[in-house]
């Protein structure tokens, strides 16, 4: 059997509590199971009471009548009873509220598309019929604005919803539970962070159209706080994407995001690009960090000769690589690779090291005599973007880009170039690359490709300032020991 939860968040409802479980009490019927959950968030009336002694009056109706000690806003009363429905293993929850602004005799028609598993989330739209809700006395203010950030959320979010701010709503709790609410707003914006994790893991959202009533119930909201805070939510989830934001209420671990992220950089003015050019057809090359094996693939097609090192040794890698060697790079001695190198590649490498210093210096002292090129790359924490978020006040870290989580070192150009210096390498060439904005705005070539010329355009007048990746060729100096084995071998030669 089917179990249908019906969640009522109620605050200061004592007018209107009794008549709202009556009417969902008439809607309870076969073939499903249904528990009703009322959650008192802290009301100083007798909101609790009334619901006790409806709990009271009807046993044959299993009811359960919660109070929060502490108020905890319309949001956070919510991941209370969303929690409850996951523990307690429902199919379906139905938010209502307390007050009867939206319709119980509606549940049923709520519950049965995610029931038949036609949809995942249903939404009571009173804007289906716009005209409808003015009718059914919603302010004409509140109607504009609805209309106003309905149709704004529909072009970040890219969905076609009628309406975004309905409170009645029905979840599959399976999705419930695959989704990060727990970290979601307190405030009535929770609303539109839940339908945004929805949204981006591509759950099927179907709506209905529900009669609206506007009567005696008080507003606790207020309107410009919440557009702001909605508004700021939608915008954040997208520049998310981007890696220079992070919210721990849009990561969704999803690790196939990531590794469609991390594929190689290649194409106009891209790192992976510039280094594929630089390197000489015929070349032995060592690449540390090797990745999933793009790069291996594409010096491969170049007739270049690669030693592939990484944590995770992949088929791919395999394939590409005429010698890969399984190895964290924290822990690597590079003294056992005894081959001879033209260049060394340590792309997007060093930020994420324990001491960039001892590999740098590893590198030096097991290949300087063979005089071989080393790449490097690194973001460019000095990026305008990043630059403008620290004048703002903030410093915004995530799953990827310039400010990921797992980096342990920031790195502008100067301080990549000083890393360098102070380790015994002389410096050839610096170069600056363009944000990848491809990733950014993927359906629009034109546009990606105008934005990376601009891009490209400011970085010849600051490296510094516009560059989003900093590339360094190096070149290690003989260390003291090799100079004075030199000196020796001269002087026996004379």
């Amino acid at each position: 059997m089917k179990k249908i939860l019906v969640f009522v968040v109620a605050y200061q409802a004592e007018k209107f509590i009794e008549d709202v479980l009556n009417r969902i009490s008439g809607q309870i019927r076969a073939p499903y199971s249904y528990e009703i959950l009322v959650i008192d968030d802290c009301s100083k009336d007798r909101t609790y009471e009334i619901t006790q002694k409806f709990v009271d009056a009807h046993p044959d109706i299993q009811i359960t009548n919660l109070y929060n000690p502490i108020n905890q806003g319309y949001g956070g009363n919510q991941q209370i009873g969303y929690q409850y429905a996951i523990d307690h293993n429902f199919d379906v929850v139905v938010l209502l509220h307390g007050d009867g602004q939206y319709p119980p005799e509606y549940i049923n028609e709520m519950a049965e598309p995610i029931l038949s598993g036609d949809f995942d989330v249903m939404l009571g739209s009173r804007m289906k019929v716009k005209s409808d809700a003015l009718r059914g006395g919603m302010p004409l203010y509140k109607w504009v604005g609805n209309q106003i950030l309905t149709w704004s959320e529909n072009v970040l979010l890219k969905q076609k919803l009628s309406e975004y701010h309905t409170g009645f709503r029905a979840y599959k709790v399976d999705v419930l539970q695959q989704i990060p609410f727990k970290f979601n707003s307190k405030y009535y914006d929770f609303d539109t962070d839940i339908i945004i994790q929805i949204a981006d893991n591509h759950y099927r959202i179907g709506e209905i159209p529900i009669p609206t009533k506007y009567g005696d119930e008080i507003c606790r909201v207020n309107g410009m706080k919440y557009a702001k805070m909605i508004m700021k939510s939608c915008v954040e989830s997208r520049i998310m994407r981007f890696g220079l934001f992070y919210n721990p209420k849009f990561d969704y671990g999803n690790q196939s995001q990531d590794q469609s992220l991390y594929k190689g950089k290649f194409g106009l003015f891209s790192t992976h690009q510039f280094t594929v050019d630089l390197l000489a057809s015929g070349s032995n090359v060592l690449d540390l960090g090797a990745g999933p094996g793009y790069m291996a693939k594409a010096l491969k097609d170049k007739n270049i000769t690669v030693t592939s090192v990484d944590r995770i040794i992949t088929q791919e890698l395999e394939v590409y690589s005429k010698k890969t060697i399984q190895a964290d790079l924290n822990e690597l001695d590079l003294s056992e690779i005894h081959d001879q190198f033209n260049y060394i590649l340590l792309l997007d490498i060093l930020e994420f090291l324990d001491s960039p210093e001892k590999l740098l210096q590893q590198i030096r002292d097991s290949y300087a005599p063979d005089h071989p090129q080393v790449i490097i790359s690194t973001g460019n924490v000095a990026f305008c973007i990043t630059r403008l978020s620290l004048f703002l006040g903030k410093f915004n870290y995530g799953r990827l880009g310039i400010l990921e989580l797992k980096k342990k070192r920031l790195f502008t150009q100067n301080s990549l170039i000083r890393i360098l210096k102070d380790n015994g390498y002389q410096i050839t060439t610096v170069k600056g690359i363009p944000a990848p904005y491809q990733k950014a705005v993927p359906n629009h070539q034109r546009l990606s490709s105008f934005l990376q010329h601009v891009n490209n355009f400011l970085i010849r007048i600051s490296k510094g300032l516009f560059a989003y990746q900093i590339v360094v060729i190096a070149k290690p100096v003989l260390t003291l020991p090799q100079l004075l084995e030199n000196a020796k071998r001269r002087k026996s030669l004379q």
